[in-house]
């Protein structure tokens, strides 16, 4: 095949435009030993890269606790992060981010990012269960953020409906900060028995190599390069960075991994996501601290004329690497002649440690593997707290006029996007598909069951950015221990997270604190909670023109239920049940969704989170859930008391009335120098809070297990009716707001 010419010398804006520096350079040339040809400098360019090296994050996600009793692989040693479950199972997930694919190409940008996190969960040995992300865009009002919303949207939809795999769950948030520049983090979950986990390592020098699955292209090349830094006026030239998916071949080739586990054929196998081909070999070598040399020339292509710059550093989707044990090459061979894919010996597992690439008898690059996955630059950036949040911090309550109409209000919020049913999104999703899922989209969090077990898994997605904003250390915290609510209200225990750290350009000082700061707090709410981070990932330079994001640390919560017939939903369940607030209420609108939507005002401090009382609420949660008394509960959080009580109300079956005349109970709560506003009795979002419903008989049994764990428990009320009232401030019909809610999203995406 003929080679285009790749360049002979390597010149300074060679180096720039790969982004690497002038002292990055020179370690390069030192490790080698000599200059780099234009593959090997590519091939640095992008292991080097903070999407794969995270060189400016690393100190800072050291921080984070990654022991636990029930972890069985740890944060940054293989794909995605496993969990025991008991009984010879355990649970494999991971969130990542497709963000700038996703700013350039909408649909392929997330339908890839989709098949990109699955295939982190194959590689493991773990068949994939559910899909869940974390979604945010510009205001809808902007023609930009609606069309980036709907390419999104049928990208998500298209490739989980087509693998077959449940999109089940996740968040959807607007804000002009991220107009230009969404946020698309998709994260998956799997099941695996204990005694099939597999690892992503090179191991048995001789050992044959493989490569398998669809052909190489240029799509997606240099995309982890790409991913590292800023959007630009320019950035659609980099359209070539984006991949193109294709779910069809995807599920044969998860459904050939899946099946090569089972057999004595396979050593190691890995994902060529990020990097490629360079990635996943220089990863499993380095893993298993062996060599290993490949032959780009056997690498099947569909375009003809590739170097081997553009072989190395293609990102083409739905490829694997597989290390084989020798002498059963036949076994992989007839496994993927079945599912009809490719499956070529590129190469084996050498002596030493270095990755060698050859094309044919060319040596096209000769580079330590761990140079490239362990020795990568590390950097400790400065940190400077932002000077905005001097004014933006401050908010002065006398200001701040109460409404007239808090029917009016409850209406604003409820027609807020990022409040307001998301059903125009997820009914674009298959969410039953594989017949596991319990708890369909609009639960706190998302439920599917283990099947063959009474065992259940509920996951939640979670993050506020605007409180990020105003304060990242207590909006890490806040984002940690939200997931967790959501979770234990369903009634399963939190075990871990994952997590997708968006951010703006950490060369920054300000931009690093927020990142910092951000970390520090989810550090402190996974201690308190023990719940230890698996992994996840850092998406850093989410820049536009305009400026950056709202930080955006997303967290992904798993937990597990024992016995999934003590499932707790998120919605009253019949007539006649009373209501209960459990948590204090304070003078927090600071931050608030209701600051920003009816004052015009994003300031002010977020809630403050005591995590001694996050702790005991979950407890709380889990025990009563346990003990069959709860008959519903839902987390107060965007919008407050007011927004929580409607959203209980909607219960898909039946439409549900509650009468609340208690409010008067939660005043004494507020600090004894000062009275509780009514704007924030009704909209405030004071944290720890939740609003359950029990059945009559049961209401003795609540009170008791709130008290065993020091939870202030209060009663509003009974459900009942067709209307929503809430003292003599609130009179509506459940109909009506429902309507509001639903469809809000829909109207506005089809103006």
């Amino acid at each position: 095949m003929t080679m285009t010419a790749l360049p002979k010398k390597i010149t300074p804006e060679m180096i720039a435009s790969h982004g690497i520096t002038t002292e990055e350079y020179q370690k390069i040339c030192d490790i080698l030993g000599r200059e780099p040809n234009f593959t090997e400098l590519g091939i640095f360019s992008v292991m080097w890269s903070e999407h794969c090296s995270y060189k400016n994050s690393k100190l800072v996600l050291k921080l984070f606790p990654t022991e636990g009793p029930h972890l069985l692989v740890k944060a940054g040693e293989e794909n995605a992060g496993i969990v025991d479950i008991g009984d010879g199972l355990a649970i494999c997930f991971k969130i990542e981010s497709h963000n700038h694919p996703s700013a350039i190409e909408p649909f392929q940008g997330a339908a890839t990012g989709v098949g990109g996190i699955l295939r982190d969960i194959f590689t493991m040995g773990a068949r994939p269960v559910l899909l869940m992300n974390s979604l945010r865009f510009g205001l809808l009002d902007n023609a930009q953020s609606r069309r980036l919303v709907s390419g999104v949207v049928q990208g998500i939809g298209h490739y989980g409906n087509c693998i077959g795999v449940p999109t089940i769950g996740g968040e959807v948030a607007f804000h002009e900060s991220y107009e230009g520049n969404p946020l698309v983090n998709a994260m998956a979950l799997g099941i695996v028995k204990t005694t099939d986990i597999v690892k992503g390592k090179a191991a048995g020098v001789g050992n044959p190599v493989y490569y398998v699955g669809a052909a190489t292209g240029r799509d997606g090349l240099g995309g982890a390069a790409f991913a590292s830094k800023e959007l630009s006026e320019e950035s659609t030239a980099d359209r070539p960075a984006v991949q193109v998916g294709d779910p069809f071949l995807e599920k044969l080739l998860m459904e050939a991994c899946l099946e090569l586990i089972h057999t004595d054929a396979l050593v190691g196998m890995q994902d060529m996501g990020a990097a490629g081909l360079t990635c996943s070999t220089c990863e499993t070598a380095a893993r298993g601290n062996t060599g290993i040399e490949i032959d780009i020339a056997k690498v099947p292509r569909r375009e003809t004329g590739m170097t081997s710059y553009e072989v190395m550093l293609s990102e083409s989707q739905e490829r694997m690497l597989i290390i084989a044990q020798k002498g059963k090459e036949k076994t992989i061979d007839d496994i993927f002649e079945k599912w009809d894919l490719h499956a070529v010996k590129i190469g084996h597992v050498a002596e030493g440690s270095g990755m060698l690439v050859k094309d044919g008898d060319q040596v096209v690059a000769d580079i330590p593997a761990k140079a490239l996955v362990d020795e990568g630059p590390i950097y400790k950036r400065e940190k400077e707290k932002p000077a905005y949040l001097r004014e933006a911090q401050q908010l002065d309550l006398k200001s701040i006029a109460e409404p007239a109409d808090y029917g009016k209000v409850l209406k604003q919020l409820l027609a807020h996007p990022t409040i307001a049913s998301k059903q125009w999104v997820w009914e674009q999703y298959d969410h039953m598909v594989r017949t596991d899922t319990v708890f369909y989209p609009g639960h706190d969090a998302a439920l599917i069951r283990v099947k063959g077990t009474k065992k259940g898994i509920a996951v939640s997605t979670d993050c506020n950015g605007l409180y990020c904003y105003l304060d990242p250390h207590e909006g890490g915290k806040i984002a940690v221990a939200e997931a967790a609510r959501n979770v234990a209200c369903t009634g399963a225990v939190p075990l871990a997270i994952t997590n997708c750290l968006n951010f703006g350009n950490p060369m920054k000082p300000d931009v690093f604190w927020q990142f910092y700061e951000a970390v520090t707090g989810m550090v402190a709410a996974c201690k308190a909670l023990d719940t230890p981070v698996t992994g996840g990932n850092v998406s850093l330079y989410n820049e536009n023109p305009a400026g950056a994001i709202f930080p955006t640390p997303t967290v992904g919560m798993v937990g597990l239920l024992d016995d999934i017939e003590k499932r707790v939903p998120s919605f009253f369940q019949r007539d006649g049940d009373l209501i209960f607030l459990a948590g204090d209420t304070f003078n927090e609108i600071g931050g608030s969704h209701y600051l920003m939507a009816v004052h015009g005002l994003q300031r002010g401090l977020p809630p403050r989170l005591n995590l001694e009382s996050a702790v005991a609420l979950q407890k709380f949660l889990i025990e009563s859930a346990a003990l069959g008394i709860t008959a519903s509960c839902h987390d107060t959080a965007e919008g407050g008391l007011a927004v929580a009580l409607a959203e209980c109300c909607f219960n898909p079956a039946s439409f549900m009335g509650a009468r609340v005349d208690s409010l008067d109970l939660l005043r004494p709560s507020a600090s004894s120098n000062e009275t509780l506003r009514e704007d924030a009795l009704f909209f405030g979002e004071s944290q720890s809070r939740v609003v359950l419903s029990v059945r009559p008989k049961s209401k003795e049994g609540i009170i008791r297990v709130a008290q065993k764990h020091g939870v202030p428990i209060y009663p509003l009320g009974t459900v009942g009716g067709t209307r929503l009232v809430i003292d003599d401030k609130i009179d509506v019909e459940v109909p009506e707001i429902a309507d509001i809610f639903n469809n809000v999203i829909r109207k506005k995406m089809e103006q």
